[in-house]
């Protein structure tokens, strides 16, 4: 019996610690985002495959952005619980909003140091790592690519 109640508080310790510093790390990280779209608002990231007349002349680079994020246990119980139930998995949804705009954000990082005018035929591959025995998700890392269009002294 005392087995089965330590147990169930190391449990609960590690759903309150997931909670709290899962909950901290994720506001930090989206406050950085954030702060960080804002300076790189200029520097046009976009889908269309080909680049307009005008930018078809100039230099490309392939531009990268990696980021792997982990998720807490306090999320991976709620996913847990979402599988039984059904439904969205919205502990996952901001997992991997903040993924994909970290990746892109690296990529325009990289582009502006390159300086860059433009980012065509931007892609996001995303992909899970460090599974665990039971298929849950333990991180997740998303990639984003693209071609910079350089700027031309004139």
């Amino acid at each position: 019996m005392a087995q089965f109640q330590l147990e169930i508080a190391i449990t609960l310790l590690l759903l309150f610690l997931g909670y709290i510093f899962g909950r901290h790390a994720e506001k930090s990280h989206f406050k950085s985002i954030i702060a960080r779209e804002e300076q790189h608002q200029g520097l046009v990231a976009v889908s269309v495959k080909s680049p307009t007349q005008d930018d078809s002349t100039k230099p490309g680079m392939l531009v990268t952005g990696s980021v792997v994020i982990s998720v807490d246990y306090f999320k991976r119980f709620l996913a847990a619980l979402r599988t039984i139930f059904g439904g969205r998995v919205t502990s996952y949804e901001t997992l991997l909003d903040r993924a994909r705009r970290e990746a892109i954000l690296r990529m325009k990082e990289e582009a502006k140091k390159l300086n860059a005018e433009r980012i065509y035929n931007i892609k996001l591959e995303t992909s899970s790592i460090s599974k665990s025995a039971s298929g849950n998700i333990g991180a997740v890392e998303v990639l984003a690519y693209g071609t910079a269009v350089l700027r031309v002294n004139q």
